[in-house]
């Protein structure tokens, strides 16, 4: 993979994020000549820190050479002004996830607070539901919050896919063709047995989806989404008027970000723990796990702090919701 030697005043620090992505294991040709583009366009302005108008003016340079469509690239610089601010230069900008977004771009996503999931699991039982959703929904959604898994995996998990001797469940049906075996807790295992078990009584166990709508075929893929707004509902939790809406993602997103927030709290090394997350995640891309580190309105403010001043752990597999 082609290395550039760069000669901006920021060479120093990008130097040493391109090390520190690469020490995750994600080297990455793109970003490489992202970061060497960037450099040569620091050089030339004479840019001495990471500002609002040396990473506008970058990105404005560069949109007027390439498709306005392709904007995946930008993500790049939006992780090193995260790096920047975290290990070398706390006034170091990071571009807004909603600047120069295209109609692809992802959301912004609504952030629950543990006061949140607590009234929506409470609510559940106090929900008019039919047929297997009257047992099934407070399963669907934990596996969601206990386990981080998106919404599909969820509903295209088949009988044959949990293990409940081995407490784990392989994950086929992951973004990207990704599957990926993950550990459960004895908690979840007994709540899945015990879905399973009332599902097999109504169904029989000849069937292959793990979770089953009314007709006993598989779950369709508005289903999630409906329960979970009459569920958010009945506990009376408020809509908002505008901003990110709540939706079943909203739980995988929680997952990420209350890992890193444990993690931080009891001193480990978070640094070391996000490509596991990562992995158990399914992510495809390092960005995409770093990118919970700032998502939480509670943790960015202690971050620095508990990254430099703990020793390197040796990594535990596994992850509480």
């Amino acid at each position: 993979m082609k290395r550039y030697e760069h000669t901006s005043a920021l060479a120093p620090d990008i130097d040493a994020f391109l090390d520190y992505m690469r020490r995750c294991g994600k080297e990455s040709s793109t970003r490489y000549w992202m970061m060497h583009d960037f450099d040569r366009y620091c050089e030339r302005v004479g840019a001495a820190a990471l500002t609002r108008e040396v990473v506008d003016g970058w990105i404005r340079e560069r949109l007027e050479r390439t498709s306005p469509d392709s904007r995946s690239w930008i993500s790049c610089i939006r992780v090193f002004g995260r790096w920047s601010r975290l290990n070398s230069d706390p006034g170091a900008y990071v571009l807004p996830a909603r600047s120069y977004r295209t109609a692809n771009s992802r959301n912004v996503p609504y952030l629950l607070s543990e006061g949140d999931v607590d009234a929506f699991f409470g609510a559940i039982d106090g929900t008019p539901l039919r047929g297997p959703w009257r047992w099934q929904t407070a399963c669907f959604f934990a596996l969601m919050s206990s386990c981080g898994l998106r919404t599909c995996e969820v509903r295209k998990l088949g009988v044959s896919d949990v293990d409940f001797g081995a407490m784990r469940i392989h994950v086929r049906w992951s973004k990207g063709n990704r599957s990926r075996v993950l550990a459960v807790t004895e908690d979840v295992r007994d709540v899945l047995a015990e879905c399973s078990a009332r599902t097999d009584c109504a169904f029989g166990d000849g069937r292959r989806a793990f979770f089953v709508g009314t007709g006993g075929g598989p779950v369709g893929a508005s289903r999630p989404g409906a329960l979970f707004r009459r569920i958010w509902a009945q506990a009376g939790l408020p809509w908002p008027d505008s901003g990110p809406e709540p939706r079943p993602y909203a739980f995988r997103h929680r997952f990420a970000y209350a890992n890193i927030e444990r993690w931080a709290a009891e001193g480990r090394d978070v640094e070391a723990m996000l490509p596991y997350l990562a992995k158990y995640m399914g992510h495809s891309c390092f960005e995409s796990t770093y990118y919970y580190v700032h998502t939480s309105p509670d943790f960015m403010a202690g971050f620095a702090d508990a990254t430099r001043s703990t020793d390197p752990l040796l990594p535990e597999v596994g992850f509480d919701g």
